[in-house]
């Protein structure tokens, strides 16, 4: 019977040094650092092609002319709602929703604009799909232009979220610090520059009219470059994450836009019609819906390649004898069970997301395949698939180029820790 267990050899601790020079050598806090000429010309192989491509993508697109804006813009006011009743659907000669049916007419005091202080009367009518506003709530309204008095001029929008989300946020940051300690503050960091990063270029050079796919992989690459070596510091592991998450964000560009030019998808939805509309242009909306996928695929790749990476180099801490093909088949093991946990949850947030769109779909009696064929149905598939696919790719690439480079590295086992006690 076979046995495919990896032998760890026992290693013999190094004789105890003098009391003066013992705190200084004696603490090892991690693998060590690449410090091989061989290792650094390794990382510099694999990383410099994709380092180089990002940046320069990062140049080519950006829309250094700036970024064309609607010829209408719409301006967003708050409010407060000081009274809410039903009422005529008419308003003189303007007619709102239909003639039998009441409205809600509401009252909102401005709180900011043109038109601050002044009250603003609104009439919606009582639909299912209709908000229901009532006195003390805080409102947007949004603001076409025109005599900020009159209330036409105006549409109400949505609630204020600010504060809430505010303190969401602060919650968030506090549970990362608390945990993370100095780790979760780089991460906050890495997060916010990834931020910096999607509202400084990714948003501007799509809304230049750039194809949104090649906007996506350089910003993703671009990110991805920023949040791993912020958050995990510059170390041998943390290059091969960034290897494996490149590599599978290309697979996943690539096999996205096949499927999508195969399935016809033309990634227009209510939400992309509306942008359409507010810009007064067209987009590349099939491209949109890639940028997207990119992007959103990114988050999960750097979980699972951090995860890969770090498991391959404990393997070779704990035995330095392993070749790289045994350290890739130990490590392989390892990320099949993470591979499974990691697409049931890309699959079960994407299904998440499309939930309104499947119970729209199960009560309209329509057949499976016409359900699953649909454009919101469809889409969704090719992006939990395909970001399921680019997944399962990063573990066995992540793996592989960690087990080559470990294998490389001197290996420096850890010191074993000296005991206060006497012996008996």
């Amino acid at each position: 019977m076979h046995d495919d267990t990896i032998p760890i050899p026992r290693i013999q601790p190094e004789p105890e040094k003098p009391a003066g020079h013992g705190h200084g050598h004696g603490h090892q806090h991690g693998p060590a650092d690449p410090v091989s000429r061989k290792v650094r010309r390794l990382l510099t192989v694999f990383l410099l092609p994709f380092a180089f491509a990002s940046i320069v993508g990062v140049v080519l697109l950006y829309p250094f002319g700036g970024t064309p804006m609607p010829s209408a813009p719409v301006s967003a006011v708050s409010g407060e709602v000081t009274s809410a009743a039903k009422g005529p659907c008419k308003d003189g000669d303007v007619e709102v929703g239909t003639v039998d049916g009441p409205c809600l007419v509401i009252t909102v005091r401005m709180s900011d604009g043109a038109a601050s202080g002044k009250d603003i009367v609104k009439r919606e009518p009582v639909e299912p799909t209709s908000t229901r506003y009532a006195v003390g709530d805080k409102v947007v309204l949004a603001f076409s232009g025109g005599d900020p008095a009159d209330s036409n001029g105006y549409r109400l929008a949505d609630y204020q979220r600010g504060l809430p989300l505010a303190a969401l946020a602060g919650l968030f940051a506090l549970a990362v610090l608390i945990l993370g300690r100095y780790r979760g503050l780089a991460a906050l960091v890495a997060l916010g520059l990834s931020f910096v990063v999607l509202l400084l270029f990714v948003l501007p050079a799509i809304l230049a009219g750039e194809n949104p796919l090649l906007v996506a992989v350089a910003g993703a690459g671009l990110i991805m470059f920023i949040a791993l070596y912020v958050t995990h510091g510059f170390s041998a592991r943390t290059s091969t994450a960034v290897l494996g998450t490149m590599i599978s964000l290309v697979i996943i560009g690539v096999l996205g836009a096949l499927f999508s030019f195969f399935t016809r998808l033309t990634g227009l939805d209510e939400d992309t019609a509306l942008l359409l509309s507010s810009l007064g242009k067209g987009l590349d909306t099939r491209g949109l819906l890639l940028a997207g996928l990119v992007i959103g695929a990114l988050g999960v790749l750097d979980d699972v390649t951090v995860t890969q990476a770090s498991a391959v180099w404990e393997l070779r801490k704990a035995n330095p004898l392993l070749s790289w093909r045994e350290l890739y088949s130990a490590g392989l093991r390892i990320g099949r069970d993470h591979v499974g946990s990691a697409v049931n949850t890309l699959v079960m947030a994407y299904a998440g997301a499309a939930l309104p769109v499947l119970l729209f779909s199960y009560f309209s009696g329509a057949g499976l395949g016409t359900v699953l064929g649909s454009q919101s149905i469809a889409q969704e598939i090719v992006r939990t698939l395909v970001g399921s696919i680019g997944l399962v790719a990063c573990v066995p690439v992540t793996t592989l180029v960690a087990a080559l480079i470990a294998s490389n590295e001197p290996a420096i086992p850890a010191r074993p820790r000296t005991s206060s006690r006497p012996r008996p």
